[in-house]
């Protein structure tokens, strides 16, 4: 009997130590995650200027062609005959961080990296691109043609550093990894820029809209 009552105290008091420390876990997580900026918080105070940031060891990679895009109107070809027109083209490629948020959207992120990238390989590092023209296409009967476009791409990882005048979430200086990716110039790495044309069949729904009265017989031009 006393066996059993020494065991069954042992047990007891091991639960109620366990509850405790589920107790003090649970108290001490929220506390601990409100001491630790989120990234989105750092960079915001990267882009105001309230954290004096810098864009530390910056390594770039090998360029590579990014993903064709429509960058034309469409050609709908709703005649019997090819339709040949030239098409006019414009593309607007910027940068993105490893969160996918545009690092071109005002504040000093794009600066802050360009000064970094310059220093450390003697040319600059672009946040956009922008490029225009036209091009002659021809599409057949039945089907839409428009242009796409594919941007040479690069990216550059490195390590951001946030000081700040007074300690803010209880330290003067923060840390944190990223990646940015943007345009890089054409030929960069041996990779070029590319345009081509591109067509498919009409839907049955698009061959139905050639019947109304403005596409009727004839190749017309549809906004993207």
């Amino acid at each position: 009997m006393k066996t059993t009552r020494v065991k069954r105290h042992t047990a007891r008091a091991l639960s109620v130590a366990l509850s405790a420390c589920a107790v003090a876990a649970a108290t001490a997580l929220p506390a601990a995650a409100a001491d630790q900026p989120t990234r989105e918080l750092l960079m915001a105070d990267c882009r105001s200027g309230e954290g004096k940031c810098t864009f530390n060891s910056p390594k770039l990679e090998e360029a590579y062609l990014g993903e064709f895009r429509q960058v034309s109107n469409a050609l709908y070809n709703c005649s019997t005959s090819d339709a040949t027109q030239s098409m006019t083209w414009d593309d607007t490629v910027g940068a993105t961080d490893s969160l996918g948020v545009s690092v071109t959207a005002g504040g000093n992120i794009a600066g802050l990296v360009d000064l970094s990238v310059t220093a450390s390989y003697s040319h600059s590092w672009s946040s956009s691109h922008s490029e225009s023209s036209s091009l002659n296409m021809t599409v057949k009967p039945g089907e839409v043609g428009w242009i796409s476009r594919a941007q040479v791409m690069q990216k550059v990882t490195g390590t951001w550093q946030t000081h700040y005048d007074s300690p803010k979430w209880g330290h003067y200086y923060w840390f944190f990894q990223d990646t940015i990716t943007g345009p890089a110039k054409n030929g960069t790495d041996g990779k070029s820029n590319a345009v081509v044309v591109k067509t498919r069949k009409m839907t049955a729904a698009e061959k139905r809209s050639c019947n109304d009265g403005s596409a009727n017989g004839k190749a017309v031009v549809r906004a993207r």
